[in-house]
């Protein structure tokens, strides 16, 4: 269903078209939230594809290593926040193998951890014609089959197998797979990550790079997947204040865990795609720690900090043992009458996304198609239009709402057409307290 931004009812696809604006100030049923989603280079997966992955799943099946590895340390600290997280592997690599006694074992992915596996063939204790074949992922069994011969044997999640030769099966206390390799990744992958992510439900995603040429090219895939495609999402990029849009957020610094693990900034990045995604339209991440962090790992000064604010970066502040979000704010700096400061807020954008996506989830699902576009057909949408906009408020998500004066769904000029003006309040968090105190 088409969607996005309009300046003159001209569209052509049927679809919600959504325009929300400030309200002049010279300076200015919910849908799901906790995806977000990744691109890496990993040595071990299913490359090219999205791979849905939730904190409960096998992780070594999946991605060949326990989420506590290192190698994972992106996965998992997008996962802290994120209820979902779509990973896409970037690279292909070469897969690791082996062909002796009578076997050919490959691996079932390209890249360095296939040369972990390793195939035993061991008599079967029960029956000595017969074999067990084990394969060993580092020093553990990840399977086993009982087969008279290679040609019995059938691919595990790990390998495929196939008979070397016309030979049978002859023992061997280990055969170790080699020649694995991780391969090279360009811009062309990327690209490809984001048109599989495009057709995907998602809130935010992370670009882990410091290239420049990439972050040009996340960033402009998030402009127009939220200007033109109608999809409210947000890109989390390090050092990117250039960017200089509310639908992206750039990342100042990163944090040191109590391990004495240190974050950079460029990995830190997975964490903030995860809480941003995670976090709900009535939520604010200003001071709110980033899990398992004792410090941020560069500490900027006041006049610092003030400075990557004004900027518009998001950065951690060291408080009291912990690192702490100092602001949970994005790169949009060009504040003006139309577009006022409060879209630099992060909380507000996700009310004013929420909005907009919702209310073109429920014109979708139960008027597009469906309901006349008449008086009672408009007043039908309305109504719930305003029951939607009731529990925003209930929420605390927006303030001061009228249903008489704050929605209002008209006729358009084409006859299957109707427009719909949302005036709304979004409600921010308390960040500044200004006290008098005084002395008697």
């Amino acid at each position: 269903m088409a969607g996005g931004t309009w300046t003159t009812q001209n569209k052509v696809r049927p679809g919600v078209y959504v325009n929300v604006a400030s309200n002049g100030s010279i300076t200015g049923k919910m849908g799901d939230r906790g995806i977000t989603a990744l691109a890496l280079t990993l040595p071990w997966g299913e490359s090219g594809a999205i791979v849905k992955l939730t904190p409960q799943d096998n992780f070594s099946r999946l991605l060949g290593y326990d989420l506590t590895e290192p190698v994972l340390l992106p996965v998992r600290e997008a996962l802290k926040r994120a209820g979902t997280l779509l990973l896409y592997r970037l690279n292909e690599g070469v897969k690791a193998g082996v062909s002796s006694n009578g076997l050919q074992a490959t691996a079932k992915f390209g890249g360095e951890r296939g040369n972990d596996l390793t195939v035993v063939i061991e008599k079967n204790i029960e029956d000595n014609a017969l074999f067990d074949v084990k394969t060993l992922l580092g020093r553990a069994e990840v399977d086993k089959q009982t087969v008279a011969g290679a040609a019995d044997l059938i691919e595990n999640e790990y390998l495929l197998f196939k008979a070397n030769g016309p030979g049978t099966l002859t023992l061997s206390a280990g055969m170790p797979l080699t020649g694995g390799e991780n391969g090279t990744v360009n811009g062309a992958q990327h690209s490809d990550f984001l048109a599989a992510l495009e057709v995907q439900d998602f809130q935010t995603v992370g670009l882990l790079s410091q290239d420049n040429t990439l972050k040009a090219l996340y960033t402009s895939y998030v402009k127009r997947l939220r200007d033109t495609e109608g999809k409210k999402v947000q890109a989390v990029l390090s050092d990117y204040p250039a960017a200089d849009h509310e639908g992206i957020i750039s990342l100042a610094n990163g944090v040191v865990l109590a391990d004495g693990t240190v974050i950079d900034k460029t990995t830190a990045v997975a964490w903030v795609a995860g809480a941003a995604a995670g976090a709900a339209v009535n939520e604010s991440l200003t001071y709110q720690s980033y899990d398992d962090a004792v410090d941020a790992d560069v500490r900027l000064s006041h006049s610092g900090t003030v400075a990557a604010l004004t900027e518009g970066q998001m950065l951690f502040t060291y408080s009291s043992g912990r690192a702490v979000v100092e602001q949970d704010i994005n790169s949009f700096t060009s504040f003006s009458p139309d577009k006022g400061k409060v879209f630099s807020k992060n909380r507000v954008v996700r009310v004013l996304d929420g909005i907009a996506g919702d209310l073109k989830r429920i014109f979708e699902q139960n008027f597009i198609g469906k309901v006349a576009n008449n008086e009672d057909g408009r007043a039908l949408f309305w109504a719930q239009c305003v029951t939607y906009m009731n529990d925003l408020q209930a929420l605390g998500a927006i303030d001061s709402f009228n249903s008489q004066s704050d929605i209002v769904v008209s006729a358009s000029a084409d006859s299957d057409s109707v427009v719909l003006e949302v005036a709304v309040k979004p409600v921010d968090s308390v960040e500044k307290v200004y006290m008098k105190v005084k002395v008697v």
